[in-house]
């Protein structure tokens, strides 16, 4: 860690105007989203029905796309945008390496597993029916990383090294058992794969509020911890010196970005590149500290979500191209771009 990677440590406040300038164009970007599609919205029509929503009268066709079609899909990619990144950024700056991404722990696996166990069983065990996909796959995810946890725990402590190990092979196995649920039931085999590869098509209020229910607390609680995570960039012996209870916040921050990743993915499936490519492009951007990177991370990744979801929608319309695609397509040669820059 490198001088200007301590800076903030003596109390400096980072400039707000990069977060209002990206909070301003997520609003715009929103906006954007809405308006478009195979029925177009003037700006003048969406501020009017966005009006007669608030005030509760949803009436005419305008009204109906705009408040129980596109702007729940809209805030819904938003919500998984900023989970997905600012999972990312509290899971890089535990493990000190901006490779890291949220579903390091298997998260992502479990989702899987438990959405296509839903998928292949539900007509023969009813209660797997009444409990649902999205259900499933955050019980599933939270399982998957509370098992790697215990398997990693050494006594009190929790070393990255076994955590990373325990997560792979864990991930690993239920990447393969879910890999075999899709090849014994060739006839769900789509569906699953449509799951896996994410979507918000069947984004509504319903599914919306879960989500937001469960990434405030898990924001709060990362945002809370980002004076310590600056400190835990000098070392884990280093910043038990300097006073910071190493397990205890990396207990913390592993269950917050676990939350919100598994209600994340619970929605809209297993979307990659988010919580790896934005982070490290704030930090890039704006450097290292982290009360400037939490919160810039978490607008840049609903602000990516927002356009990757517009253009999985209109790309190649009627049809919708999956969201996973779209992130996958933009952000692996973006990230490629991002190392050459940092090299050079």
């Amino acid at each position: 860690m490198d001088r200007a990677d301590v800076r903030p440590l003596a109390g400096r406040r980072p400039a707000p105007a990069p977060l209002v300038v990206s909070v301003l164009a997520l609003a715009a970007v929103m906006a954007l989203a809405i308006s478009v599609g195979s029925v177009p919205v003037p700006p003048a029509a969406l501020m009017g029905g966005l009006v007669d929503g608030l005030r509760g009268h949803v009436h005419g066709t305008v009204d109906v796309i705009v408040w129980q079609l596109r702007l729940p899909r809209v805030v819904l990619a938003a919500l998984v945008g900023a989970a997905l990144s600012l999972a990312g950024a509290a899971f890089q700056g535990v493990f000190r390496n901006p490779l890291a991404d949220p579903y390091l722990l298997g998260a992502a696996s479990g989702a899987g597993f438990g959405a296509a166990a839903v998928l292949v069983f539900a007509g023969a065990v009813p209660w797997l029916a009444r409990l649902g996909v999205p259900v499933a796959a955050f019980a599933c995810a939270m399982a998957t990383v509370a098992a790697v946890t215990l398997v990693a725990r050494q006594g009190s402590h929790l070393p990255s090294v076994s955590l990373i190990l325990s997560g792979v092979v864990v991930g690993s196995s239920l990447t393969a058992a879910t890999s075999f649920l899709m090849l014994a039931s060739r006839d769900r085999a789509a569906g699953i794969l449509s799951w896996l590869l994410g979507s918000f098509a069947y984004a509504s209020w319903g599914r919306l509020l879960p989500v937001a229910a469960l990434l405030l607390p898990a924001a709060l609680a990362i945002l809370a911890a980002a004076r310590a995570l600056d400190v835990m960039q000098l070392g884990e012996e280093s910043a038990a010196q300097l006073g910071v209870p190493i397990e205890a916040v990396k207990l913390g921050l592993l269950v917050a970005a676990t939350l919100a990743t598994a209600a994340a993915v619970s929605v809209a499936g297993v979307i990659g590149f988010v919580g790896l490519v934005v982070p490290h492009a704030v930090r890039l951007a704006f450097g290292a500290p982290h009360r400037r990177l939490l919160p810039l991370a978490a607008v840049w990744g609903a602000l990516f979500m927002v356009l990757a979801d517009l253009a999985a929608r209109t790309v190649v319309a009627p049809a919708e191209v999956p969201v996973g695609v779209i992130t996958a397509l933009v952000g692996g040669p973006f990230f490629l771009a991002l190392l050459r820059k940092q090299r050079t």
